[in-house]
């Protein structure tokens, strides 16, 4: 198994914004050409993976949120006491989580693939594949909850935004662009915020690799038809996981290139997470190996 780090992986905020542009003004020209349909065939950015989505892909140029069930959406608010905690939690003072890179395996258009076009992204449960691929991405159960507040206005909860979510396999692959994952998509999704700003995924513990700490992508959108449009972007960032969950769950079958993999880098010198600690984006975990974790993050806007 390999376990080397990849090689060209989260070269930081100044690489993105360079393809975050070219993906913004190929978007600009083709809207103003009266071609919308062609979303779905974003061209990678210089430089960027050759991979394409594949046959699990099936683009289609409406909005997935359309053509998805509402049953698969958070749209439903739901009063816990994590929303609460939440609202409790953010103050005038509190700062907005860290705008951060996306990494080079987004799928989002800005390098190669664009899973965000493609019908039935729109999803809660993100283990398996969708489209023409079922495949299901093996490793200890997660469910990660995400609670988005504006702190411009106060902490409100930002009923309506969406989430597209994404993060390596148990062995620290991703899909669409790693060898063999090239035509799968798992561990990829869309949620919209209810009007508690929350919305939850359910899906795998991530996988460790040489160089960065365990962590998951997450895009904000102002609106589900935003996010599935390739529309405009309201903060890059990333989910740091606990150092007690990862010990517990790398002893796990299946997550030893991962157990391998975490010893050797630390939130200090995570070159995402290092300036900080991850302070304002390590999740609050619960759970356990056995029984499946649950992952919770404040995303303040």
């Amino acid at each position: 198994m390999n376990n080397s780090p990849h090689p060209d992986h989260d070269r930081g905020l100044e690489f993105d914004l360079g393809t975050m542009f070219t993906r913004r003004r190929t978007l600009g020209l083709m809207l103003g050409a009266g071609a919308i349909a062609g979303l779905a065939a974003c061209t990678p950015a210089p430089g960027g993976t050759a991979s394409t989505a594949g046959a699990t892909m099936a683009a289609t140029s409406a909005p997935a949120a359309a053509t998805t069930p509402a049953a698969t959406s958070s749209s439903t608010p739901v009063a816990t006491a994590q929303v609460t905690r939440a609202l409790a939690e953010c103050t005038a003072n509190t700062p907005d989580t860290p705008e951060q890179t996306g990494g080079p395996y987004p799928a989002d258009g800005s390098n190669g693939p664009d899973v965000l076009t493609a019908s039935g992204v729109v999803r809660r449960d993100i283990v398996a594949s969708f489209g023409s691929s079922t495949t299901r991405a093996e490793g200890v159960p997660l469910t990660v909850t995400l609670t988005l507040l504006d702190n411009a206005q106060g902490c409100k909860p930002l009923s309506g935004a969406a989430v597209y979510l994404w993060h390596a396999t148990r062995d620290g692959k991703y899909s669409l662009y790693d060898q063999g994952l090239e035509n799968e998509n798992f561990l990829r999704g869309v949620q919209e915020a209810d009007a508690n700003g929350q919305l939850t995924f359910t899906t795998i513990f991530p996988g460790a690799y040489n160089g960065r700490w365990p962590h998951m992508h997450f895009e904000v959108f102002e609106s589900m038809s935003n996010a599935t449009s390739a529309g405009q972007i309201l903060r890059t960032s990333q989910i740091a996981m606990t150092e007690a969950s990862c010990n517990e769950v790398y002893e796990s079958a299946g997550y030893e290139s991962s157990q391998q993999n975490f010893p050797n880098t630390t939130l200090a010198s995570d070159m995402v997470f290092g300036d900080d600690g991850g302070i304002h984006q390590l999740a609050s975990t619960t759970g356990s190996a056995a029984a499946g974790y649950a992952a919770a993050l404040n995303v303040i806007i």
